[in-house]
């Protein structure tokens, strides 16, 4: 088991003919956010009721290495790039566990 102390959750909504580009750039980047200082791993997950709705879920050692990641080069490049597929607005929630 790991010992992320919070867990991440970005709700993404895209379209029809952007969520392939939604998938690319995930599986571009995935790696290198998982391998974050303090990051115990990201996934994308489908939402059941709508196929054009992603969410990542990363788990992280504390707030502090979450933001240090958010103002990272590599958040820099990723955050814009996925902005400019949404089709929504997008959510966020951290949870302590």
């Amino acid at each position: 088991m790991d010992s992320a102390k919070i867990i991440r959750i970005v709700r993404l909504t895209f379209s029809e003919s952007t969520i392939d580009a939604c998938e690319n750039l995930y599986a571009k980047h995935a790696e290198a956010i998982a391998s974050q200082p303090g990051c115990f791993g990201v996934e994308l997950v489908e939402d059941v009721n709508n196929p054009y709705v992603r969410a990542t879920v990363s788990r992280w050692d504390s707030e502090e290495s979450l933001n240090r990641y958010r103002d990272s080069e590599l958040f820099g490049e990723v955050w814009p790039e996925t902005k400019a597929l949404f089709a929504g607005t997008p959510e966020v929630w951290s949870y302590k566990k």
